[in-house]
């Protein structure tokens, strides 16, 4: 452990919610989601612009929090995003997706009255942003975009935390996009809403074969429960 050597003489104090300590800090146990949320504090809270917002870009850029998430062998930036999904989750920040010059922009801000009718303001385009489009506003000319593996996970299984998303990096890396999606889809159909189910059924896939959702040895519709009958059972329970 590095040793502090104390605060110095003149200090600049960032201002946290008092309602932080009381209604969201006993609810708070992942560490990176903490981290983000106090930065966030820091840097939103005193900010006097309007409308009051921070972006991704933003937030990647600021070294200090960046070496505070780059405790493990995810990425910063993934781990930084994860941690963000579930402040957003939890109701303590508003998110914006944006089409920005070059290319995607989250924008964040705090869960307040004022801050809920500012989003209101820019969803509707009654207010807008310099250089940021509002990605539910744009004309759909395009197909939709795949769900990358922590949309699937969120909408499949539930709130993610970074030590899920380490295990999800890896799998992206070893299995095609359209088995992992699969597998959260037959995850979901048979009712086992865990990653750890979701891994199963990949690797599995890898060691058997798979071929249009079904295994290669077997030419039938996968059965949802054939996981929970045979040796594997004990770790999927409903």
């Amino acid at each position: 452990m590095k040793q502090f050597s104390g605060f110095p003489l003149k200090t600049d104090y960032a201002p946290v919610p008092v309602a932080f300590f009381s209604a969201l800090l006993p609810d708070i146990t992942d560490i990176d989601e903490l981290k983000v949320t106090l930065n966030l504090f820091r840097i939103l809270v005193p900010r006097r612009l309007y409308p009051r917002y921070v972006t991704f870009t933003e937030l990647s850029a600021d070294a200090g929090l960046m070496a505070s998430l780059g405790k493990t062998t995810v990425k910063p930036a993934d781990t930084l995003r994860a941690a963000l999904t579930i402040a957003v989750k939890r109701g303590t920040f508003l998110h914006i997706g944006f089409k920005g010059e070059h290319g995607r922009e989250d924008v964040y801000m705090l869960n307040t009255a004022r801050d809920r009718e500012v989003r209101d303001k820019i969803m509707s385009r009654s207010l807008l942003l310099p250089l940021l489009e509002p990605k539910q506003a744009q004309a759909e000319t395009t197909a939709p975009a795949q769900p990358n593996i922590f949309s699937l996970y969120e909408e499949n299984i539930g709130m993610l935390t970074p030590m899920v998303a380490e295990e999800m990096k890896e799998a992206e890396k070893l299995y095609p996009e359209q088995w992992i999606a699969d597998a959260f889809k037959e995850a979901a159909r048979a009712n086992k809403r865990s990653w750890r189910f979701v891994s199963f059924l990949l690797e599995r896939w890898a060691t058997e074969g798979k071929k249009d959702g079904a295994y290669q040895r077997n030419t039938k519709e996968t059965d949802p429960d054939k996981f929970v009958k045979d040796r594997y059972g004990k770790y999927f329970q409903r």
